[in-house]
């Protein structure tokens, strides 16, 4: 893989880390993640295996170090790693130039709705819920669906519109 691309990734996750940051934990200590949108972006410009990994790797650490859940840590690298394998399966088997915004906030909202699962049953199995996960799929995770879906496309087309500005071709990551 390209030390670009890495480097390409790493800038990515690490604005969408600076926005888990700063977001506040709301029921139970949980938070929207808005890290998911950069890590699919970053899936949808550099769709290989080797980046999948890296950016699950890299966003379920960034999400474990932000996360205001108690004993969060683990099922956020759980959840991104699973995450980000399943959408790889995904990116990879729509052709590229079908990717538009529709397709980007449905790959948003899909994203969301395996990461905020996998993240719940991880965290029940490992340290238990603090409310029951019917309540936190409702207050949270399909908020989250919808933010992260229409965020993403937002996200993906200043990306884009950035890339094409600076003449990096997307086929160069």
């Amino acid at each position: 893989m390209k030390l670009r691309n890495n480097i390409f990734t790493a800038l990515l996750l690490t604005i969408g880390f600076v926005l888990h940051q700063i977001t506040p934990g709301i029921l139970g200590g949980m938070k929207f993640d808005f890290l998911l949108a950069f890590v699919f972006i970053s899936l949808l410009l550099n769709s290989n295996f080797h980046n999948a990994i890296l950016t699950g790797l890299l966003g379920g650490l960034l999400s474990a170090m932000t996360t205001s859940f108690p004993g969060g840590q683990i099922p956020n690298i759980i959840d991104k790693l699973f995450t980000c394998l399943i959408l790889f399966v995904v990116i990879k088997n729509i052709p590229h130039k079908k990717i538009n915004s529709f397709v980007v906030a449905l790959i948003g909202g899909l994203g969301t709705f395996i990461s905020g699962t996998v993240f719940l049953l991880s965290a029940l199995l490992i340290t238990g819920l603090p409310v029951p996960m019917g309540v936190l799929m409702v207050s949270v995770v399909l908020p989250t669906i919808l933010v992260n879906g229409i965020g993403t496309v937002f996200v993906y087309s200043i990306v884009k519109r950035a890339l094409k500005m600076s003449g990096v071709s997307i086929d160069q990551l």
